[in-house]
């Protein structure tokens, strides 16, 4: 079989901007609103997401021809319950202090629309070397767009990024911005701002 890595860099990209699950779909929004207030919260959510949807598109581009049609939705499920279930222990074990900030945000990426929405639209549909090129895209560009909400969130909030003070004792933080409220403003500026560069850019 012949691999053609045009098509390869195209399933790559598109989940970076044109297809970004966040800034272009808007899906998987609860821990993107949840989880945000900080830079490390949102890299930490971001990397955890990526690795269950690109093991869970790998296993299930693998063996879609084994799975009758009328359990698939389950089946898709416990393979990304099994997935987030190993990534909830290794948490734990070994960045606990992560762990528990993200708290039952972790166990719920198995409900994630994003990581369900890839298997049925694409990982049992294409070859497992294209669902790969996608699950890297999609997980890169869904951890991107959550670091970067982590990081306004965090300089305006609490005047640090990733912990670090980077604003003196003259700034004044900005509280709803560590608030649920703050996740939504930011996010709505920062699409108003990706949809304006997207139709400068045709």
């Amino acid at each position: 079989m012949s691999i053609d890595f045009k098509e390869l860099v195209q399933d790559f990209a598109n989940g970076l901007w044109t297809e970004n699950p966040i800034i272009r779909l808007v899906i998987g929004m609860c821990p993107t609103l949840a989880v945000t207030n900080t830079a490390s919260n949102g890299l930490a959510m971001g990397l955890a997401t990526s690795f269950v949807l690109i093991m869970s598109e790998i296993v299930i581009s693998i063996i879609k021809k084994l799975i009758p049609a009328n359990v698939r939705i389950p089946s898709y499920i416990l393979i990304i319950a099994t997935f987030v279930t190993f990534t909830d222990y290794f948490l734990k074990a070994f960045f606990p202090d992560i762990a528990a900030s993200l708290s039952i945000f972790i166990p719920l990426i198995v409900v994630n629309c994003l990581i369900l929405g890839r298997q049925e639209a694409f990982a049992s549909k294409n070859p497992t070397h294209r669902a790969i090129a996608d699950g890297l895209g999609m997980g890169i560009g869904f951890t991107w767009v959550l670091t970067l909400l982590g990081i306004i969130r965090e300089v305006l909030g609490m005047g640090s990024v990733f912990g670090l003070q980077v604003l003196g004792e003259w700034y004044r933080p900005m509280v709803i911005m560590v608030l649920p409220a703050g996740a939504f403003i930011t996010l709505g500026i920062l699409v108003g701002i990706m949809n304006q560069i997207s139709r400068e850019g045709k």
